[in-house]
């Protein structure tokens, strides 16, 4: 067996300690063994459980500071440990895991969703590792990994559920196993093995935040999004629009979009992916030829996914939570719709205007080099006009907007489209990157999407 085959098993077998902190949550006589030990006697019982119940992995965390050298040192360190001679790598994980055992006791972390996250993430490893013996594709390791993280997540909330003698819905238990071993299967992609117990606070964080939504999750938009989503992220892999972490990203979205929000939220930001990949393959050769070309092929990664897409997947979120925020759900449709309708725009006017020249720098008119940032052709900006109008359109089709409505969605577009070029020829380079850019062009469009339909009262609070 090969060392990061028994290294996986280890940090498997260590993380399968999760599942005692339910236990000891659902023992009843743990509660009066502590209360009879001094340190019961000091803290009130919910403190002295926490921290009785996270003693094993506090325990692994000291182990893993004193160990140097042995068979114990062999199985768990990563190649930096045995550089510096001790397992930080497992330390880190125990000390986090710990840490979430706090936040679970102490302030209402989901426990489902606690050992959801540990399991997913140590079994999918361990799967991915296995299968590394055999075969290096990074699409089929990656699937390998996200298949059993999700099954190993829902099988950690079921035997929560069953110890602690609560139930979840069926459809949260499927959303956050699918969710969570998506995110991290992103995460791991782009960081690397040591960096586990970062991978796992964000799942834990994200699953909880995900569990005390106020929705009801219906059964047919979690299988139906998650097989749209599969559908879509494969696609979107052959075709080489995306990434391996690209097509995460974009799964990942599309899971939330339909999950939390409906179809037609998909439809809106599969229209942002769809078109958006096709444009930056339009004419790619020609595109080389002036050096505008997108790298690796015009596959878009992660980073050119969250930044265009991150203010719309909080527009969902918002909406989501709608009822317990106190504002209408439009309020968050328009911060949604003008967002991709920015991102559509942004795309369009950069793979077709690029074509054409010579560009113009949008804060002097001057003509400049073929992919100067913040260059402007007036094809491009007819282009980005379209992308909102695409957007637009579609939003009509699946939401009950008026055309009022369809112009602020184009009129978002358009000012996120003129932000992101501003941005580009004032700012970007030295002091923002294009990814920052791209979010903050977003956030423009998102808030004078919000600000305009509510001005115009095409939204009423």
């Amino acid at each position: 067996m090969a060392s990061t085959v028994r290294r996986a098993v280890g940090f498997a077998f260590v993380g399968s300690f999760a599942l005692l902190v339910p236990v000891f949550v659902a023992w009843g006589e743990l509660r009066t063994i502590v209360g009879l030990i001094p340190i019961g006697s000091v803290l009130d019982p919910v403190q002295a459980m926490t921290i009785v119940v996270s003693i094993p992995f506090l325990a692994v965390t000291a182990l893993s500071l004193i160990t140097t050298h042995g068979r114990l040192f062999d199985l768990f360190a990563f190649p930096a440990d045995h550089e510096e001679g001790r397992l930080y790598g497992l330390a880190s994980f125990c000390f986090v895991t710990a840490g979430l055992t706090v936040f679970a006791l102490q302030f209402e972390l989901s426990l489902p969703a606690f050992v959801a996250s540990v399991f997913l993430l140590v079994y999918g490893n361990l799967a991915e590792k296995a299968a590394r013996q055999s075969m290096t594709d990074p699409f089929v390791l990656t699937t390998v990994f996200a298949g059993a993280a999700f099954c190993m997540g829902i099988i950690g909330q079921v035997l929560t559920m069953s110890i602690l003698g609560t139930s979840l819905s069926l459809s949260l238990v499927v959303f956050l196993g699918a969710s969570g071993s998506l995110l991290a299967a992103l995460l791991r992609s782009m960081l690397f093995d040591r960096d586990d117990p970062i991978v796992l606070l964000s799942v834990a964080f994200a699953l909880w935040l995900f569990a005390d939504l106020p929705i009801s999750l219906d059964r047919i938009h979690v299988v139906g999004g998650l097989c749209l989503s599969l559908v879509f992220g494969y696609l979107s892999y052959a075709l080489e629009t995306a990434s391996v972490t690209g097509m995460l990203s974009g799964v990942l979205l599309a899971l939330l979009t339909v999950a939390l929000g409906d179809y037609g939220w998909f439809a809106v930001l599969i229209s942002f992916f769809v078109v958006g990949g096709l444009s930056t393959k339009f004419r790619y050769e020609s595109k080389r030829h002036r050096g505008l070309a997108q790298e690796n092929e015009g596959a878009r990664g992660s980073g050119n996914v969250l930044a265009n897409s991150a203010v719309a997947l909080i527009a969902v979120i918002g909406a989501a939570a709608h009822t317990t925020l106190g504002i209408p759900e439009s309020v968050f449709l328009f911060a949604f719709t003008g967002a991709i309708a920015a991102a559509m725009s942004d795309t369009l006017s950069s793979e077709i205007g690029g074509l054409f020249g010579p560009p113009r720098l949008i804060t002097t008119m001057r003509p400049v080099k073929p992919g100067t940032d913040g260059g402007v052709t007036w094809q491009g900006f007819a282009a980005g006009v379209g992308g909102a109008a695409i957007v637009a359109t579609i939003t009509v089709v699946f939401f009950d907007i008026t055309a009022p409505g369809a112009g602020v969605v184009v009129l978002a577009g358009v000012v996120g489209m003129t932000v992101d070029s501003l941005l580009g020829a004032t700012v970007e380079g030295p002091l923002l990157d294009n990814m920052a850019v791209n979010f903050l062009a977003t956030l423009s469009a998102a808030l004078v999407a919000v600000g305009t339909s509510l001005g115009t009262g095409v939204v009423v609070l």
